[in-house]
């Protein structure tokens, strides 16, 4: 379809995004790139030239909030050890592509969680938009992390002498980077449930990166395990949580009362407990951490937490594109609809991201972007892995290019 072109779509099932039940036989006229009218197919009536997806289901393209595009999800550590030693033009290529693995997954969007040499913010600034238009690439660039704590791969200290807030400060003007990242705790143990680490950075510190990055126009998210370094990051007003493994019910009350974003990547936990020796302890840490985190899933959508859609791809055996399916199919484990998990994959993540071209809810006057799966909605999340097309904004996509 062409911008001038008026084209008119026959959906067996419609999920618009907004969390509400599917549309059944709905006809979808787009112009101009644009959504121009969605009504039900009037009995018997149906226009000449129609596309026909009447055993299929539309819904919006995805959006994964949260990845690294500098690293694959292979497992093996001498591979993990070369890509994180590349270089941008060994990188460049590989970070193609992953996006290409997005694309065929329907993820029309990525926030990226950082890398210690800055590869895919240069990325987004170089290349993408000529290589993916119709891509959006939100990234970090070097994330921030407290000196001698971990983030070494993904990010670097404050600068000597200076605070978290003036390197932000003084870093954003000089990188430009689309957001901030800042990692405030350690991993996740699979070794001893439940255990935590202390926060990398007060309260006060925090707090003061948060207005420098806003003062910047950024927003700022925040890696985090643990009630304490939630805790301060949520009361210093960052933006999202990523991860929040063990945060507990106080800080889950918080971030809905404050509207912060929760990030959840519970796929993480998946992937190591598939990846690992079954009777190990770690396969078997990892499931228990798996658990205590759908839990927690379930207590945040009771207490009305805005939760997106992150799978973290590139860490350990969680790939790209694949990753934001299966944590999907996570949410839907931990309670969530089949709607509200789609709105969590995708209007959720374009406001956090701040995209308006793809993810948003499909209503007249938004972009005409959105997904064709076969069968209907009780067949998501696996009728993502076959899908049919993508288009954005009006224009149909060959699925896995640019």
């Amino acid at each position: 379809m062409t911008d001038r072109d008026k084209t008119t779509l026959l959906a067996g099932w419609v999920l618009d995004g907004s969390g509400e039940p599917a549309r059944k036989r709905v006809m979808i006229e787009v112009r101009n790139g644009a959504v121009n009218r969605i009504a039900p197919l009037e009995h018997g009536v149906q226009p000449r030239e129609v596309l026909d997806f009447s055993a299929d289901t539309v819904l919006p393209c995805l959006v994964d909030s949260h990845v690294h595009l500098f690293m694959s999800g292979n497992g093996d550590p001498e591979v993990r050890t070369r890509q994180l030693e590349a270089g941008f033009s060994e990188v460049l290529p590989k970070i193609e592509a992953r996006i290409r693995r997005h694309m065929g997954s329907g993820v029309m969007a990525v926030r990226d969680g950082g890398d210690g040499r800055g590869h895919t913010l240069r990325f987004r600034q170089t290349v993408a938009q000529e290589k993916f238009p119709g891509f959006a690439i939100r990234a970090a660039g070097r994330a921030w992390r407290g000196s001698g704590r971990y983030g070494r791969l993904i990010g670097r200290p404050p600068a000597p002498g200076k605070s978290l807030a003036e390197s932000i400060e003084t870093s954003a003007a000089v990188e430009k980077p689309d957001h901030v990242k800042i990692v405030n705790s350690g991993l996740n143990s699979l070794l001893r449930f439940g255990k935590t680490t202390p926060p990398q950075f007060s309260r006060e510190e925090m707090q003061a990166a948060v207005c420098a990055a806003e003062a910047c126009g950024l927003k700022v998210m925040v890696h985090a395990n643990g009630q304490a370094a939630v805790k301060s990051a949520v009361e210093a007003g960052c933006h999202s949580i990523e991860h929040g493994f063990f945060m507990g019910t106080d800080n889950l009350l918080r971030m809905a009362d404050r509207r912060v974003v929760w990030v959840p990547t519970a796929v993480t936990m998946k992937a190591y407990a598939e990846a690992l020796a079954p009777e190990s302890r770690e396969a078997q840490g990892a499931r228990k951490n798996l658990d205590h985190q759908l839990e927690q899933l379930r207590k945040a959508k009771e207490a009305g937490v805005v939760v997106a859609v992150g799978s973290d791809a590139g860490s350990l055996c969680v790939h790209h594109g694949s990753g934001c399916l299966e944590e999907i199919r996570l949410l839907m484990d931990a309670g969530y609809s089949c709607t509200e998990a789609v709105r969590c994959a995708t209007v959720h993540g374009a406001r956090l991201l701040g995209v308006d071209h793809v993810g948003r809810r499909l209503t007249p006057g938004r972009p005409a972007s959105f997904l064709v799966c076969p069968g209907d909605p009780e067949q998501l999340p696996d009728s993502l892995y076959r899908l049919k097309a993508v288009y954005v904004q009006g224009k149909r996509l060959e699925i896995g290019e640019p």
